[in-house]
């Protein structure tokens, strides 16, 4: 596994999930202070990055208008995506 910054709009987030508006806001605050402290797990499935975790830290980049998000980066098959989404 390894970490590096991605372009958040290179990671593919297939699941839709609902935020806490109120985490992703104390989130904002936290990184505009302090950074991002905790990267998100991310799947590196040939050469595409998909992300199932770390939604509230995504949508609190996104809504920062960072270009770049911090990942864990783990290099997995076709088959292992297709676990995540079934």
């Amino acid at each position: 596994m390894r970490e590096i910054d991605i372009p958040l709009d290179q990671i593919k987030r297939p699941l839709f999930r609902q935020n806490d508006q109120q985490k992703v806001a104390y989130l904002m605050e936290s990184i505009q202070e302090i950074g991002q402290q905790e990267p998100i797990d991310v799947l590196e499935v040939n050469g595409q990055y998909y992300g199932f975790s770390g939604c509230h830290r995504y949508e609190a980049m996104t809504k920062l208008g960072a270009e770049t998000i911090r990942c864990r980066v783990r290099r997995a098959p076709s088959s292992v995506l297709k676990m995540h989404l079934a």
